[in-house]
C-alpha cells in the first residue's frame, strides 16, 4: 500500500498514523490519522493523488451532532456530505476534518451554548455569554496536513473568509474560494443569518 502522506515531510505539531481505503455513500476514499500534541485525532480524507495544484479541498470542523446525528440546527452535516460529493465527482481532493468541536468550545459548551439559543440568544451572544470568542477556530493544522499530502494549492469549499485568511497565513496557496451552501432550514435559518450579517459568512440569506 503506498501512502499518499509524503514521508519525507517532516511534521512539527502532528504526528501522522494510520490510513486506511474506506467505502462510503460518496466513494471510496483513503482516510489518514494525525494526531496532535493535545491528543486529539484528526483525519485527512482523499480522492485519488491530490499532489498538485489547484485540488479540491474543504477544511472541516468536527461537528458531532450535524455530522453524526443529523442535527438541523446547522449546516455542517449537509456541508460535509456536499464536499464528499464534490470530491468524488472531481476525481481528486480532500477534505481536512479537525477536531474543533463548537467552533472551538468543546461538545459540553456547545450544548450550554444551545440552551442560551433555545431562550432567544443568537449563535455569536451565545459563545460570548459563555466566555468564549465568538469563533476559537484555528487552521494551523490542516496547512500542515495539507502540505504533508504534497497540495501545492487549493480550491477551498467555504463560505467564511477568515477561514481563507487563515490558511494564506500559514502558507497555503488558496487559489479559488468555492461556494458550499449545502442546505437552509426553518431550524438553522437564524444561526446562518447571524454567521452572515454579524461573522462575514459569504450567504445571501433569503428572508424568513
Amino acid at each position: 500500500m503506498i501512502s499518499l502522506a509524503t514521508s519525507e515531510q517532516k511534521l512539527s505539531a502532528l504526528e501522522r498514523g494510520g490510513e486506511a481505503l474506506i467505502p462510503t455513500e460518496y466513494g471510496q476514499f483513503r482516510m489518514i490519522a494525525y494526531g496532535d500534541q493535545q491528543g486529539l485525532e484528526h483525519l485527512a480524507i482523499v480522492k485519488g493523488d491530490p499532489r498538485g495544484k489547484d485540488v479540491l479541498c474543504r477544511i472541516h470542523s468536527e461537528c458531532l451532532t450535524g455530522d453524526v446525528f443529523g442535527s438541523q440546527r446547522c449546516d455542517c452535516g449537509p456541508q460535509l456530505a456536499l464536499a464528499l460529493q464534490r470530491i468524488e465527482e472531481a476525481g481528486v481532493g480532500a477534505v481536512v476534518y479537525l477536531r474543533q468541536e463548537g467552533r472551538g468550545i468543546g461538545l459540553v459548551n456547545k450544548l450550554k451554548a444551545y440552551a442560551l439559543q433555545e431562550r432567544g440568544v443568537d449563535t455569536l451572544d451565545a459563545n460570548l455569554a459563555l466566555g468564549f470568542a465568538g469563533d476559537l477556530r484555528t487552521y494551523d493544522l490542516a496547512a500542515e496536513i495539507l502540505t504533508d499530502l504534497g497540495i501545492g494549492s487549493i480550491q477551498l469549499m467555504t463560505n467564511n473568509p477568515e477561514k481563507v485568511n487563515d490558511l494564506k497565513r500559514s502558507g497555503i496557496v488558496v487559489s479559488t474560494r468555492v461556494n458550499h451552501v449545502a442546505d437552509i432550514n426553518e431550524h438553522n435559518h437564524r444561526y446562518l443569518k447571524t454567521k452572515q450579517d454579524r461573522m462575514g459568512h459569504l450567504l445571501s440569506m433569503p428572508e424568513k
